[in-house]
């Protein structure tokens, strides 16, 4: 579905904004007529990036003129809408889309990447419709591109950064403690597309989202897991049962206080989301609390750039070792803050619980390490930064375990278990996969 818009600040823009907002972000979903779900459609797939007219043009655009100057190795589109791709013949050659060199079957390239001359140039190019350019190539192989393909694939900074935006939403909406906790009902998430792909896309940008209704007995999270594909096995099981244990071997088995952690970092890719769904309450105590990682830590990074630093490249040694799913002894090594190549926050790894005893660092780097951890951590626990509630019977929250850090307000133990949730993971490969193909069923895109 194509949107069209006026420049950026126009009533219909910012009032499409906003829908999208209230249909992305509410904190109820219900069913709505067709006419409301089409626009609800159109406010989600803008969410999406579809209106690229600002970056990348018309879509639908035809090409003009296509030229192929044997000194650039490039071939040069100018399209209908006045702009110009230039698309390097290498990649052309590698990217050909005929049966001979690409399987359509699987949607994977056939070509040997041996066989790619890097140094190829179009023997001849011509144009056909508008709509297809054909390539003759020196041995004589012909390919040909779809404008719309060639056109979705453009080279340029914006036409990748709409790229990007499509293929992975990397944009993210920080909160604190006033955040308004995302709400839907599990059985809508469970039965209807359009409610899980919402609950998909919010849970990617906000990195949290509370499915209320669900069951409250064991079960639900594996039904969770099959709408999403399926769950991520851990040396605790396929799921776990978080609540009072006799020589509990995590933490989380006791009914202590648990600092701001997120799970896993022990292990060389950790879990990406995190699923706990609430099947019995204490009365007393037990109170969630959770913080954004990635907010806290950029105010880290304006507040302290050398702390930021540190916890960005310092390695830090992590242990997990007991019985459960089976036996187990794993060690680890994790940087509190994983950043990109820009140096922005991607994932925290930050686990008091099971950070070893075994630090591998120089003895006058141990100091500063913990003086900068220190400083992250205060501001985790501030209250401007952390948001507290309590899941009820029923509740299944389900959040970004490299983005969000959680932690529980302890409370008094009985004669029997008062209080118990069940948790799963689900890594983030598997969770996107299944938003992609909602968005395509949703929306009706490619």
């Amino acid at each position: 579905m194509r949107v069209t818009l006026e420049p950026w600040g126009g009533p219909t823009e910012v009032s499409m904004w906003r829908l999208a907002a209230r249909v992305l972000l509410g904190t109820k979903v219900h069913p709505v007529p067709r006419a409301r779900r089409l626009l609800a459609g159109a406010a989600a797939d803008l969410q999406w990036g579809t209106a690229r007219g600002t970056h990348t043009g018309d879509m639908s655009a035809g090409i003009r003129k296509v030229e192929a100057p044997d000194a650039e190795h490039l071939v040069r589109v100018q399209w209908e809408d006045g702009s110009e791709s230039r698309y390097p013949c290498v990649w052309l050659r590698d990217n050909c889309q005929c049966p001979h060199c690409f399987l359509h079957s699987a949607k994977a390239r056939k070509l040997l990447f041996e066989d790619l001359d890097v140094d190829i140039v179009a023997k001849e190019v011509t144009l056909t419709d508008r709509k297809k350019i054909s390539i003759t190539w020196p041995d004589e192989h012909t390919s040909e591109y779809e404008a719309e393909w060639l056109k979705k694939r453009c080279f340029s900074e914006a036409a990748r950064a709409q790229m990007r935006e499509d293929l992975f939403l990397p944009d993210h909406q920080y909160w604190g403690s006033d955040l308004q906790l995302p709400k839907m009902p599990f059985e809508e998430v469970m039965y209807d597309d359009e409610s899980a792909y919402k609950w998909l896309c919010t849970l990617k940008k906000m990195g949290i989202v509370l499915l209320t209704g669900a069951a409250p007995r064991q079960g639900e999270l594996v039904k969770l897991g099959h709408r999403i594909g399926f769950l991520r096995l851990t040396f605790y099981g396929p799921t776990w049962q978080v609540q009072d244990k006799v020589d509990a071997n995590n933490v989380a088995y006791t009914t202590g206080k648990l600092c701001f952690h997120t799970d896993y970092p022990v292990l060389q890719h950790p879990p990406g989301v995190q699923l706990l769904h609430c099947i019995k309450q204490t009365a007393t105590g037990g109170e969630s609390e959770i913080v954004d990682g990635f907010h806290v830590a950029n105010k880290l990074k304006d507040q302290n750039p050398q702390a930021y630093q540190i916890l960005s490249s310092t390695a830090v040694d992590y242990t997990d070792v007991g019985v459960d799913y089976c036996d187990f002894a794993v060690q680890g090594k994790q940087r509190i803050i994983d950043v990109d190549y820009g140096g922005q926050p991607v994932r925290i790894n930050f686990n008091n619980a099971t950070r070893d005893t075994v630090f591998d660092v120089p003895a006058e780097e141990v100091r500063p390490f913990y003086a900068a951890l220190k400083e992250f951590n205060d501001l985790l626990n501030s209250t401007e930064h952390k948001f507290t509630y309590k899941l009820k019977p029923g509740d299944v929250v389900t959040f970004d375990n490299w983005r969000v850090l959680h932690g529980r307000q302890s409370y008094q133990s009985g004669s029997e278990v008062i209080r118990h949730l069940e948790g799963a993971y689900a890594d983030w490969d598997v969770v996107m996969s299944r938003l992609r193909l909602l968005r395509k069923r949703v929306l009706n895109r490619d």
